[in-house]
């Protein structure tokens, strides 16, 4: 058990897009990644997420409207809920995601964008 650096862990990577699993909490995982642009529409069926913007502003549409989601505020997406994660203006956002191991990065959709293994960090 040892307190981990948020910040110092998203300082050892770059890819956007590509999430790392920091901690493992009963059958959760702890998860930092770095977002730019926009993302794939996708649902989880059976796991809900939880996003907690680190720095910068989430962009999180739904099929009828987008969720501001500002530094310091979390939001989550129930099991699902399709929706689509974006940002603005070339901004480079840092999330911190709290969700099942079971979730698969984009759900049932295969895009090229889709991660099927998450690097530990």
């Amino acid at each position: 058990m040892k307190a981990i650096n948020l910040k110092e862990k998203h300082s050892t990577f770059t890819k956007k897009w590509h999430p790392h699993q920091i901690a493992r909490v009963d059958d959760m995982q702890v998860i930092l990644a770095k977002i730019q642009g926009e993302f794939v529409w996708h649902s989880h069926e059976n796991e809900d997420e939880l996003f907690q913007v680190l720095r910068g502003t989430l962009y999180m549409q739904f099929r009828d409207r987008t969720e501001v989601v500002k530094e310091g505020e979390i939001i989550v997406v129930p099991k699902g809920v399709e929706h689509c994660p974006s940002t603005k203006d070339d901004e480079i956002v840092h999330l911190l995601l709290f969700e099942k191991l079971t979730a698969a990065h984009t759900g049932n959709v295969k895009h090229p964008m889709t991660q099927t293994e998450y690097p530990k960090i």
